[in-house]
């Protein structure tokens, strides 16, 4: 029997998900979360919710029998998955383009309220880029299975969960220098992940369906003010240079053998185009949730981590 109040969250075990069950739980919707490792990411899932509102669930494979089970217990359905980089050949389009596929038509052949898909900021114009490309394709598709969808393209979500500004304060920690591609010049639009759960949680409440949304916080920063900023936080001083373009491709192919990669030739690509927004969608403030966090206040929060002695310091990491 299907629960009116139920919500079902594919990447329920990321920074937006852990943040989205806290948000969820404690105003008594219930939540079942999908992870694909109850063992690994189970406890934590659990910290994050309301007693005896959340159920987990565990799935390897995304197969429609599977999901077809959970979508018959739940009246809206999230989906936040999405990755960065590839690790195998097609894994941007599976997970971009054929999932929201599945998820939508189930959406739709299950009469859900909502269907929430997590898409991406700044995509359109970026027709060399795989992951662009996947991500688009997932929106069209979205778009003509369940009318009722609505898609979030957020600019870059972060917070002390994050992998960007974490990511750098790691990186501005140890290296005395920092390469700018592209100049530094790109633009970003940068949200809290606080924020993006209350325009989730507000597009939920207020029952909106079949809109396409681009999520923004209140400033626009180039990426070398981002770094600046950041530098500032963890109080370091560092060299930065606008690196060539035929040094940055050798730079992403270096980077991108590796296990977890720092860069790779599909993000360098990404990096020429703003992450603003276009224009030819609502935004948050459009709908009236509005996204209030201010970059600098809040990195300062965690920075602390990476300045000289905190826990991720270049001393007390080498000793």
């Amino acid at each position: 029997m299907k629960n009116q109040d139920s919500i079902l969250i594919f990447g329920s075990s990321g920074q937006i998900g852990k943040s989205l069950i806290r948000k969820f739980t404690k105003n008594n919707y219930r939540v079942i979360a999908v992870t694909r490792s109850i063992h690994r990411k189970g406890y934590q899932i659990k910290t994050q919710s309301n007693y005896g509102y959340l159920e987990l669930e565990e799935i390897n494979s995304f197969n429609e029998e599977a999901i077809s089970r959970l979508m018959k217990k739940s009246s809206i359905c999230i989906n936040l998955i999405g990755i960065l980089f590839e690790k195998k050949q097609n894994q941007f389009e599976y997970i971009h383009s054929y999932l929201p596929s599945l998820l939508s038509r189930l959406a739709s052949k299950y009469s859900l309220k909502q269907f929430i898909h997590l898409s991406a900021l700044g995509i359109e114009s970026a027709v060399d880029s795989n992951y662009a490309i996947s991500k688009l394709d997932g929106e069209e598709k979205i778009r003509k299975n369940f009318s009722k969808s609505i898609i979030l393209k957020p600019s870059i979500v972060y917070s002390v969960d994050d992998n960007f500004t974490t990511n750098f304060m790691r990186l501005l920690n140890i290296f005395p220098i920092m390469p700018l591609y592209y100049g530094g010049k790109t633009k970003f639009t940068p949200i809290h992940v606080s924020d993006m759960t209350n325009i989730i949680f507000g597009i939920v409440q207020k029952k909106i369906t079949g809109e396409t949304i681009e999520c923004i916080g209140p400033e626009v920063f180039t990426f070398k003010e981002i770094i600046l900023k950041i530098l500032k936080s963890i109080n370091k001083k560092r060299l930065l240079f606008p690196l060539p373009l035929p040094l940055a491709k050798l730079n992403a192919r270096l980077f991108q053998l590796m296990p977890k990669p720092l860069l790779t030739m599909d993000q360098l690509k990404l990096l020429k185009y703003d992450n603003v927004i276009s224009k030819s969608y609502k935004t948050n403030f459009d709908i009236k949730i509005n996204a209030n966090k201010k970059f600098e206040n809040e990195i300062n929060q965690y920075s602390f981590n990476w300045t000289s002695g905190g826990q991720f310091s270049k001393k007390r990491m080498i000793k």
